[in-house]
């Protein structure tokens, strides 16, 4: 078996809760404002942040929802979402993070499929929680800037504040279900364990040398494994401060870079590519900045290079997925090698596999990335098949990734083995968009694949066999069932879809049709 170990020293991965690690980060500078809210400038302290956590586990507590039990939020950045996050787990919950763009069904899905039985959104997202909520166990919905109506308000379910963590055992106790969709079918639930986070965190400031002084202006969306990682977490663990944005827009960006100083910029590709071209830059003093990190999915080296120059900036990349909490990969200070996703994290290990022949590769030859280490989930919720799918004997988690690793441990992602379309970050399942139109009245087939786009990495393209529907029906009725991010950007009719004897798509046909 052909290895390929971190080149760092081993990490030892504290045994505590995700929330206690979090704490270490704000105890002893209780005054310092370590949350700003970006469009409003409100500010929390870190005294503060810890005792609303602690208030609103005792709140649940006290309703008897906690510990035990799983609390989903559907909201975006703002300063109350890491209360909600670190307040469940303080408690001894388990929270489901929901990508606040849903539509009600999908909502729904991932409120029973988790078993969530209160939903925490915010007033603009009330109506579609509240159709979500229809079915399911959920009995209670949280609207923090609201309440009435049946609602309850964020001051109704805080309490007195719960002193200690609630215990637990860190390794086995799932702390978030973020869902990813997987190769196939609707999303699944990453069962994350609070040794899954901690570890995360304690690897990732091993690589990231963050300092107190540093500030990130936080968009990518807490509910995201990267978002909720790298900056709810790591960011705050590691003593600094956080900017929230709700939503992303470049000029609002580039002001609260300029405003607030903002030292680290963590990113995605779509995102670098409007800050290495976009004319709006140079209206910006953006000279405060001294790293861009990109993730979520691979950047070309030559806009990876580009947005450095631009800035002034250390640009690097890293890589991860949900089922890794999510970093595997990283770049160190100035090793940087553009393309590269860097290499593995303290305490991860790499296989590089033929996919075919299950041969490890040596170092500058392409197979399916494999990883171990105490990052990896304790597998899919309720999906037993899946897990065995994607865990290997051993430990190792099959990214689906082909890429290839160099006598130095840097990682070169070069292609997908699997059928995700990533859109701006976001993973797309074909399956699930083809049995959205396959549901459709008129449609008799349907088949989904990817084309690069320079400014989203991919964009869904629908192969439809409807002979008597128009596209304007098929744009309507995935605006009712799939979030927009999700919608095939261009729609083929055509007279059938290529499969294999076994029913399988061949997408590469279609590909090629493209």
């Amino acid at each position: 078996m052909a290895i390929f170990a971190s080149p760092r020293a081993p990490v030892s991965v504290p045994d505590t809760s995700v929330t206690q690690t979090l704490f270490e980060g704000l105890t002893g500078r209780e005054d310092k404002v370590v949350v700003i809210d970006g469009p409003s400038g409100r500010t929390v302290t870190a005294g503060a942040l810890m005792s609303q956590i602690k208030a609103l586990a005792g709140g649940l507590t006290a309703r008897g929802i906690l510990p035990g039990g799983t609390i989903a939020i559907l909201a975006p950045n703002i300063p109350e979402y890491p209360v909600v996050f670190h307040g469940v787990a303080w408690g001894g919950g388990t929270v489901t993070t929901i990508n606040p763009t849903y539509t009600a069904p999908e909502i729904q899905h991932q409120l029973q499929d988790a078993g969530a039985v209160m939903l925490v959104t915010i007033s603009m997202f009330e109506e579609v929680a509240r159709t979500a909520m229809v079915g399911t166990d959920c009995r209670d919905l949280v609207v923090l800037d609201g309440g009435g109506n049946g609602a309850l308000g964020m001051a109704d379910v805080m309490g007195a504040e719960l002193p200690e963590q609630a215990p637990g055992d860190w390794a086995k106790d799932v702390v978030v279900l973020p869902y990813s969709s997987g190769t196939t079918g609707r999303p699944k639930g990453v069962m994350l364990t609070h040794r899954n986070l901690v570890a995360n965190v304690t690897q990732s400031a091993a690589v990231a040398d963050i300092t107190p002084d540093d500030k990130a202006i936080a968009f990518l969306p807490f509910f995201h494994i990267y978002g909720m990682t790298v900056l709810m977490n790591l960011f705050l663990n590691q003593r600094a401060m956080i900017i929230t944005m709700p939503r992303f827009d470049l000029e609002m960006y580039l002001r609260l870079i300029q405003e607030h100083r903002a030292t680290r910029l963590y990113i995605v590709p779509p995102v670098a590519l409007a800050l290495a071209k976009h004319p709006m830059v140079d209206d910006y003093d953006v000279s405060s900045v001294k790293q861009i990190f990109s993730g979520a999915a691979p950047m070309g080296a030559e806009i990876e290079a580009a947005v450095g120059t631009r800035f002034g900036a250390n640009s690097v990349q890293g890589y991860g997925m949900t089922e890794l909490s999510p970093i595997s990969h990283m770049t160190q200070g100035d090793s940087i090698r553009h393309g590269s996703s860097g290499q593995a994290v303290p305490s991860t290990e790499c296989r590089i596999v033929d996919p075919e022949t299950l041969e490890d590769l040596p170092a500058g030859l392409e197979g399916e990335l494999w990883i171990r280490g105490p990052q990896v989930m304790k597998g899919y919720l309720n999906n037993p098949d899946a897990t065995a799918e994607t865990m290997a004997e051993g430990d190792w988690l099959r990214t689906g990734d082909l890429a290839e690793i160099d006598e130095e441990g840097f990682m070169y992602i070069r292609d997908r083995l699997k059928e995700l379309i990533k859109y701006k970050g976001f993973q797309v399942a074909p399956a699930e968009v083809e049995a959205a139109l396959c549901a459709c009245e008129g449609v008799t087939d349907a088949a989904v694949i990817g084309r690069i786009d320079a400014e989203a990495g991919e964009v869904p393209i629908a192969f439809v066999v409807a002979p008597e529907v128009e596209e304007a029906t098929l744009r309507a009725h995935c605006e009712g069932c799939l979030a927009h991010y999700k919608h095939p950007v261009d729609y083929r009719f055509v007279d059938s879809v290529p499969k294999s004897a076994s029913g399988k798509i061949l997408r590469r046909e279609l590909r090629d049709k493209l």
